[in-house]
């Protein structure tokens, strides 16, 4: 399954993944999921919202376990980041079939679609509608770069975007979650631990940073006379760094936009997009606040407005005590190990369900503790390692 994946996507010149929604890579890693669910004599549907599903058993008796995660990419990312919980789900039933076990409760694998964002510039688009938590109204109107709307890019891929919605009666069947995930950090490998448990994802969001300011000619502009955005957006470039530091949180500027772009040409508008995230609430906002503030005084300083605009948020989430005790007991079951419970900053769809479903995620060991690049990575014996964690997980779970 590895190696039929792995080519998807991939850019000879940097060796990351550009499977982004929609696109011709989405649809060939769709193909790929399709296919894996018809070779088990799975039963396979996608939803109004574009998440592919793969059944045994029928949901519709409830209490389904489900376990999966995306298979989509940021711009150049790694090859772990959301496939590895896809193929381990799917190892994970071969697995159990290699057991013999029967199951007691109906068992899904899913995909879903956009958890990364990277085209529409909103993470867990498929997870959000399907909860409720983003509108079909909302989701029509997010674009990509090229000013193609999220439904032209689904009507062109095959899927009809009128569909779009909250989708509370599939939630409804499921009676828990567990998504797989290589850890975007490096608390495994410090610890020697090749499975962790998910504790809670911390609370965090996307804002937009516009600086106005005056294009100009280059050369002839004196330095006293120019309304540079650039000024000031690098200076809240380093006051973000500052602010999640005094706050023991992170603060990234990872995305910026300049007009007119011209390297003879001083900008009119430099816009810049701060992620920051944190272990709580408090910190959180005196991270943004700080980098507001001071993003307004650089910006007065310089001549040039600001203008603020959140574009995404989501509060701490809590995964579902008593199916996390439940993964542990069943995890450190005939061994008496305990397995390592960690909080992470980075967002999952597992994380957009909890509020509907009990949902628990598991970790797999990345020794370099590096993600969303191509530096991402993850050794054959712990990706083994979670796919029998996951299987006996499943297995306490969903089997007699």
């Amino acid at each position: 399954m590895w190696r039929q994946l792995w080519p998807i996507g991939r850019n000879a010149a940097t060796g990351g993944y550009r499977r982004f929604a929609w696109t011709r890579a989405d649809s060939d890693c769709r193909a790929w999921f399709e296919e894996q669910a018809r070779r088990r004599q799975l039963t396979y549907e996608v939803d109004r919202n574009g998440n592919q599903w793969a059944w045994l058993g029928d949901p519709a008796r409830g209490d389904a376990v489900v376990t999966g995660s995306h298979l989509d990419s940021v711009p150049d990312g790694g090859a772990f980041d959301g496939p590895l919980g896809v193929v381990s789900a799917f190892a994970a039933l071969d697995e159990l079939r290699r057991r013999g076990a029967r199951f007691a409760k109906p068992f899904g694998i899913v995909n879903f679609g956009d958890e990364e964002g990277a085209r529409f510039g909103l993470a867990c688009v498929g997870s959000r509608l399907t909860a409720g938590v983003l509108t079909a109204e909302q989701a029509h109107r997010l674009t990509d770069g090229d000013g193609i709307t999220l439904p032209q890019a689904m009507e062109a891929a095959g899927h009809d975007p009128d569909a779009l919605g909250p989708d509370p009666e599939r939630l409804d069947r499921i009676g828990a979650f567990v998504e797989l995930h290589v850890e975007q950090g490096r608390a495994l490998d410090l610890s020697g631990d090749r499975i962790g448990i998910a504790s809670a994802i911390w609370p965090h969001g996307r804002w937009r940073f516009d600086f106005r300011g005056e294009a100009n000619h280059a050369g002839t502009t004196r330095l006293a006379d120019r309304r540079d955005p650039v000024l000031p957006y690098a200076e809240t470039v380093l006051a973000a760094r500052r602010e999640a530091e005094l706050a023991g949180a992170v603060a990234t500027f990872g995305k910026i936009s300049v007009e007119p772009n011209g390297v003879n040409a001083i900008p009119s508008l430099v816009r810049g997009w701060l992620d920051s995230r944190a272990a709580d609430q408090q910190s959180l906002d005196a991270v943004v606040d700080g980098v507001r503030k001071a993003a307004r005084a650089h910006a007065q300083e310089h001549g040039v407005t600001l203008d603020v605009e959140r574009e995404s948020f989501t509060p701490v989430v809590e995964f579902d005590h008593a199916l996390r005790d439940e993964l542990a007991r069943i995890l450190g079951s005939g061994t008496g190990l305990e397995v390592p419970v960690l909080g992470t900053g980075a967002g999952h769809d597992a994380g957009i369900l909890s509020g509907r479903v009990p949902t628990a995620m598991l970790f797999v060991r990345n020794p370099t503790g590096v993600s969303h690049s191509p530096a991402e990575s993850a050794t054959e014996d712990d990706c083994v390692a979670g796919v029998l964690a996951l299987a006996d997980v499943l297995e306490g779970l969903a089997c007699t």
